[in-house]
């Protein structure tokens, strides 16, 4: 049993967005989130039912989970289990009734036991966008994705980079769920250290003697410090000790998985954000020579280029995995079936080689550039920050960084890198491919 002060921490994912407030820059121009229609996966599916040209089968909410699974290119062996009261359906969800979680490399689906089905999609310039669906819809109707903007009270600010963001929270939960408040909570990301990790989810496989906040309740006691014996969540195959597991197709919440969600989540909103601050930067620029009776320059001068330089920094130090946090000693394990799922039909280099390797010994990926390099926001980046980003992604995987901000890549691990990314990166630079000839 750990005996915890008074501190702010936490972790849970939440699938919804907020009650707008004027001070929110996404509101604004250019982005405009909610007034804009947006361009993503869920509503090109719900044109598709609606002409009859797609048709999910409907017999109960899991047929439907699993229609719209397999719609959005979302394995259903990604599932992973929140039991902390952190979503809209709160009333639904408790350690006994656990929230599932499935997701795929642009959505995310949640549910709760008898409740509605959660949705978030990307559109690549708008960032995520966040649907309910009532899987008791009447037959006769279609069903349809209802966007959500209450989910933005969690997305939209509070616990992201200040734009609508997908999030994964680690909380200290309370018998019934409930986080308990004066601990605060901390959104996860691929820097947080394992030991803070998951508290108020279930958590599968193995991790050795490093003990996690997964699978506990915890316990508050008056001085306002908190216990929680990690012991007992340590190490679990089997959920059923904690609640039902009837009801759930599978019976898993599995740690890479896990791991695999807070990374994925982490980058996707540095890519929103990064986008949003380069698409305002531009938005800015043009306006104000248009007020001056400038001509109109498209690429960023000044202070639009320093925020983009800045923006690309941040985008590249996250598809790099800088400041990752370690595994615990030994590596972990998890379901060989996420693994398999989750690799399949990943772009290789022509030696085989994948972004989505795993490793799992010391770190997550064999081959530390993220798979999110090929996710819709970063192909659709605003050109003047993709061309930033690529040129200085270059320039670090060719050893040219003098900073030993990335001195943990070693040449042979870059050199796979660059590989795998001339010959599997869409629109890659005829240079990177002239580069990698001549070596």
């Amino acid at each position: 049993m750990r005996h915890f002060p008074f501190i702010i921490l936490g972790a849970a994912l939440v699938l919804s967005t907020i009650p707008l407030l004027a001070e929110d820059e996404y509101e604004n121009a250019p982005i405009r989130y909610s007034a804009t229609e947006p361009n993503d996966a869920a509503q090109r599916l719900e044109r598709l039912m609606a002409a009859g040209k797609v048709k999910i089968d409907r017999k109960d909410a899991w047929s439907i989970l699993n229609g719209l699974m397999q719609q959005l290119h979302i394995p259903p062996e990604s599932q992973v289990m929140v039991f902390s009261k952190t979503s809209k359906q709160n009333d639904r969800i408790s350690p006994q009734t656990p929230r599932v979680i499935y997701f795929g490399d642009n959505a995310y689906l949640g549910y709760t036991l008898g409740g509605s089905i959660e949705v978030t999609t990307i559109d690549p310039r708008l960032g995520p966008i966040f649907y309910v669906v009532d899987p008791d819809t009447e037959p006769q109707k279609p069903l349809t994705f209802q966007r959500d903007q209450s989910c933005l009270s969690c997305h939209g600010g509070p616990f992201s980079p200040d734009v609508p963001g997908v999030l994964v929270r680690s909380v200290f939960p309370s018998v019934q769920g409930h986080p308990i408040m004066s601990q605060g909570s901390t959104v996860v990301d691929t820097t947080t250290p394992f030991s803070d990790r998951w508290g108020g989810w279930y958590v599968t496989g193995k991790h050795g003697a490093t003990t996690h906040r997964g699978n506990v309740i915890a316990t508050e006691n008056e001085d306002q410090t908190v216990d929680m014996d990690f012991e007992a969540g340590a190490n679990i195959s089997d959920l059923s000790r904690f609640f039902d597991t009837t009801p759930y197709p599978r019976k898993t919440s599995d740690i890479v998985a896990l791991m695999v969600l807070e990374h994925q989540t982490s980058v996707q909103n540095v890519l929103t954000k990064a986008n949003h601050a380069a698409l305002r930067a531009m938005h800015m620029q043009t306006s104000l020579r248009k007020e001056l009776g400038e001509p109109v320059m498209h690429e960023p001068t000044g202070t639009a280029r320093r925020i983009i330089d800045h923006a690309a920094e941040d985008v590249v130090d996250a598809l790099l995995f800088k400041d990752e946090a370690a595994l615990p000693d030994g590596g972990i394990e998890g379901d060989p079936a996420f693994q398999t799922a989750f690799a399949k039909n990943a772009p290789q280099s022509s030696d085989g080689r994948s972004l989505k390797d795993f490793q799992l010994l010391n770190r997550l990926f064999k081959h530390r550039c993220s798979h999110m390099i090929y996710s819709i926001t970063f192909e659709h980046l605003t050109t003047p920050l993709k061309q930033a980003v690529l040129a200085r992604l270059w320039h670090v995987l060719e050893g040219q960084d003098t900073t030993g901000a990335f001195a943990y890549l070693g040449e042979a691990e870059r050199g796979h890198i660059r590989r795998i990314l001339v010959e599997t990166l869409p629109g890659v630079p005829g240079e990177w491919k002239k580069a990698l000839a001549e070596k």
